[in-house]
């Protein structure tokens, strides 16, 4: 009987290395279960991937828009910049232009200086057409309506010929570099016909009074 038992328990009981392996593979299979990742839906995926396309694609689309300000503003300054950059030069060179002016009125008074005048004006003459192609233009503005953005009155006079507010005379030229004012040009106003006296009703009054 005794034996009998002891086989019994022996056939009921596995080997202790096969309990050993199905205790790793149970294992193994347990770790398996508990490292899975569960993978989005391919619609959540695709959402995402669109959103960021668009976000990339604003990007790209504002950085064009700055980079194409920005080469525009930089063309404006650099023209800007080769308009007016003898600016400072044409300006020192005004008073010379005005006395050559001058000496060569002086020189028209005296018949003797004709020909180193006339010398004189060539000069002043291709001087002043090498300053027009650089954009410099005179302002004369003889019996032109008064402009206080390029005139600059010195005086005013009353005259029949020439209407109220309008330029009766200029004292000195104004300038203007590329449609810039460079130097307003001195000038005297016209105030229009100066009053006129009433004789009549002076006589008048005279002979009231008397």
């Amino acid at each position: 009987m005794i034996v009998e038992d002891t086989e019994n328990n022996n056939m009921e009981k596995p080997p202790e290395g096969e309990i050993a392996q199905n205790a790793a593979g149970a294992g193994e299979g347990d770790g398996k279960t508990s490292t899975a990742t569960v993978e989005p839906p391919a619609e959540e995926l695709l959402r995402k991937y669109r959103q960021e396309r668009e976000e990339l694609y604003e990007k790209i689309l504002r950085a064009a828009a700055e980079f194409e300000n920005f080469r525009k503003r930089s063309l404006r300054e650099k023209e800007e910049l080769r308009k007016y950059a003898i600016s400072g030069l044409i300006e020192d060179l005004l008073p010379a232009l005005d006395n050559l002016e001058l000496g060569l009125r002086a020189a028209e008074t005296h018949p003797e200086a004709k020909p180193i005048a006339e010398g004189f004006r060539m000069v002043a003459g291709q001087l002043v057409s090498i300053l027009k192609n650089n954009g410099l233009e005179t302002v004369e503005p003889e019996g032109e309506e008064f402009d206080p953005n390029f005139h600059e009155s010195v005086g005013s006079q009353p005259s029949d010929e020439v209407e109220d507010h309008k330029i009766l005379q200029v004292v000195r030229k104004g300038y203007v570099l590329n449609g810039r004012i460079l130097r307003a040009a001195n000038v005297i106003v016209s105030t229009g016909p100066a009053a006129e006296e009433k004789t009549g009703d002076d006589s008048e009054t005279g002979k009231k009074e008397q």
